[in-house]
């Protein structure tokens, strides 16, 4: 963590105050002849100032060596106070013009994605969306996780200081103004008012919850979340595939890690297919030769799937083609259609 030209001021004051206690003790020592444990007490009372009483008679040497111990002592300890106080009130006011630039770009945020806790579940979201160049907004009540992994200055997220569960707390991150949010607090309860929250504050917002408990995925789906993810099933199911079909994992894995670099498997939405490719098959656009990606599959507006279309498969309107190549590829192929998105 970085320390700051002040926040170094407090620690060599601090060092400072330590090599005078020492040198206390080792003059007493020597010029009195005190104990160690007499030297010491002697020297805390003339830094503090306490004024319990010499020790044993000084010497005339011993009191002009206390004289000068006092009054380095008292300005020293003026200092320490002066650099105490003014690091707390620095990080304060930095802290409020930070928190309000902050505001004051989230208000003007739109189409971003709001993650609420940034736990395990949390992080490897936050990696998955900046991996996708999507705007993130993460909340967390935790001051300390900010600080820990640094989020407060990642400048490709925006965080909030806060409870995911609180009303203000949503509309600070422009819930009104997001296209998805994940909620992935530990506990269910928690997820449930979030996701009422923000089906209520945004209506035709994309909400995916974490569920720790099996009984409660119908509760987050009542409340108004459109997938609900349970890691222990996902877990399980995963640690089953790794026995009966272990290279699938490990290709599906390898493709997932590679996604934005090497390899894409990507969603295209046809919402906007000018009319020239409407109703036309694969092998006419072909899609493969001109792009070099393929389509590995198809969602029909009706919410069907065809899975490893065949070339005689029409393109329809609204419908959502999933293809994999290289992001050069997948760009052709949107280019070809016309697509923005």
């Amino acid at each position: 963590m970085k320390i700051h030209r002040k926040q170094r001021k407090l620690i060599y004051s601090v060092v400072v105050l330590f090599v005078l206690i020492i040198a206390g003790v080792l003059g007493y020592m020597l010029i009195e002849g005190y104990s160690f444990i007499e030297a010491l007490f002697m020297t805390i009372i003339t830094i503090s100032t306490v004024g319990y009483g010499v020790v044993k008679p000084l010497s005339e040497a011993g009191i002009l060596f206390s004289t000068f111990l006092i009054i380095f002592s008292l300005i020293l300890i003026a200092i320490i106070i002066e650099n105490f106080v003014s690091t707390l009130l620095d990080e304060e006011v930095q802290r409020m013009i930070k928190n309000k630039k902050m505001r004051r770009k989230l208000q003007k945020l739109s189409d971003h994605v709001i993650v609420c806790g940034y736990g395990r579940n949390g992080r490897h979201a936050v990696e998955e969306l900046l991996l996708h160049n999507e705007k993130v907004v993460v909340i967390e009540l935790k001051p300390e996780i900010i600080v820990d992994n640094e989020l407060d200055t990642n400048e490709k997220i925006y965080t909030i200081h806060g409870d995911a569960t609180n009303e203000e707390t949503l509309l600070s991150a422009n819930i009104k103004a997001a296209k998805a949010l994940i909620t992935t607090l530990p506990n269910d309860s928690d997820n449930v008012f979030v996701v009422l929250t923000a089906r209520e504050f945004n209506p035709d917002i994309l909400i995916i919850s974490r569920a720790s408990d099996d009984r409660s995925e119908s509760k987050l789906r009542r409340a108004g979340a459109n997938y609900v993810i349970l890691p222990d099933s996902v877990g399980g199911h995963r640690m089953g595939k790794l026995v009966s079909q272990p290279e699938v994992i490990e290709f599906l894995d390898y493709l997932m890690l590679k996604s934005g670099e090497t390899v894409n498997l990507e969603q295209i939405y046809c919402n906007d297919l000018p009319p020239v490719y409407i109703d036309k098959t694969l092998a006419e656009l072909d899609v493969r030769r001109r792009s070099g990606a393929n389509v590995i599959g198809i969602k029909l507006p009706d919410g069907r799937y065809i899975f490893n279309p065949g070339p005689d498969v029409k393109i329809q309107k609204n419908s959502i083609l999933f293809v994999i190549g290289t992001p050069k590829q997948i760009a052709q192929l949107k280019e070809i259609l016309k697509l923005n998105r």
